[in-house]
């Protein structure tokens, strides 16, 4: 199984080939991505939404919402369960991880979780995770 961090599968959605090609090669059922991911593209729109400065804004915000609700539900989403929480507890112990951002620790737990690779652009702090398969299918 491959998870899509929340850049990589922003990028899927927009068209990138490379992303595009690779997800044909892997097999659609084969690729998802986290609760934190969906998450964070859902905040981000909610915010962009919340911020509007005028109308052709908010309607944008809310087409932007809408995609980004319609793109989650076509993917598969792993969520936080017990072997996820476990992973959490067991990372936190490592002093090295402490650099990592709690966002991205809670993603490598989902992945290690499931035994998926995580598929990112962010291989530098996510290869720190011990266990934790990276790949980047954007550069």
């Amino acid at each position: 199984m491959y998870y899509l961090d929340t850049d990589t599968l922003t990028r899927a959605h927009g068209g990138n080939r490379q992303i595009a090609s690779r997800i044909r090669q892997v097999g659609e059922e084969n690729v998802g991505t986290t609760v934190i991911t969906a998450i964070e593209i859902l905040r981000g729109r909610h915010e962009f939404l919340l911020k509007a400065s005028n109308g052709a804004e908010l309607l944008r915000a809310q087409q932007l919402l809408d995609f980004s609700q319609e793109l989650l539900q076509d993917n598969e989403i792993a969520p936080i369960d017990p072997q996820a929480a476990s992973e959490f507890d067991r990372l936190r112990q490592l002093k090295k991880l402490k650099a990592i951002g709690r966002r991205d620790l809670l993603i490598g737990c989902v992945a290690l979780a499931h035994r998926a690779t995580l598929v990112t652009r962010n291989v530098k702090d996510f290869q720190q995770i011990p266990g934790l398969k990276v790949e980047n299918w954007i550069d």
